[in-house]
């Protein structure tokens, strides 16, 4: 995978920064549909990610590959507004990445996930966020997850190195199991928050940070921990 010469992604999203709607804060419409997608290399866990947060299960074994796209509707609850929120589930082989750079410049929010048993999908990252510069939105709520950290005694990728990078391209960190379900309600919730603020945000108010939200919700065993 092509590496980008350097991470202009950080200008673009401003960590995550919201923009109001003309002459400023708008009620939320609960009828408005959210595109979510769940990116990366194959293997890294996006199918299990979705089951976990749809479904509250983790089926075990492993899913065969993802044949192109696939999605599925889910509306949570955000401080008692209804958020819809359309995920998709793609494809992480080369064969498919023409497919799903086209879902890109519609998507309001990307879920990146790389393995943390799996050196090589991290260091894929970098492209992918490089993909997401060219081709998404420039106000697309972006997330970094390093899935699979349950597996503690085949882990490659330390947190730090997540985090690391995470802050170099100014997006939420966090990592998360979908086998014993860490962090990944968290991570949907704090997507929709952060959906629904754009949204609502008065011009006076100060912008919602992801990375802020998850770190408190964290800290204080909030939400979905």
């Amino acid at each position: 995978m092509a590496v980008p010469d350097s991470p202009k992604i950080g200008i673009r999203m401003a960590q995550n920064g919201v923009t109001s709607g003309e002459g400023g804060n708008t009620a939320y419409d609960e009828t408005s549909i959210h595109k979510t997608i769940l990116v990366g290399d194959s293997g890294v866990g996006k199918t299990s990610l979705l089951v976990q947060f749809d479904q509250g299960r983790f089926q075990q074994g492993s899913f065969s590959a993802t044949v192109g796209i696939g999605f599925t509707n889910k509306v949570v609850d955000v401080d008692g507004t209804k958020v819809k929120l359309q995920i998709w589930d793609t494809a992480g082989q080369e064969r498919f990445r023409s497919i799903t750079r086209a879902y890109y410049r519609d998507a309001n929010a990307l879920l990146l996930l790389y393995d943390v048993t799996n050196k090589s999908s991290f260091d894929n990252i970098r492209a992918w966020l490089g993909e997401i510069n060219e081709y998404a939105q420039e106000d697309v709520v972006i997330m970094l997850l390093g899935n699979k950290s349950d597996s503690t005694a085949d882990r490659v990728i330390r947190t730090e190195d997540g985090e690391k990078l995470a802050r170099e391209y100014g997006v939420a960190f966090m990592e998360t199991s979908a086998k014993t379900g860490m962090n990944v309600d968290l991570a949907f919730m704090a997507v929709a928050r952060d959906l629904k603020m754009k949204k609502t945000r008065k011009p006076t108010e100060p912008k919602f940070n992801v990375a802020d939200y998850v770190n408190q919700e964290k800290k204080t065993g909030g939400c979905c921990s």
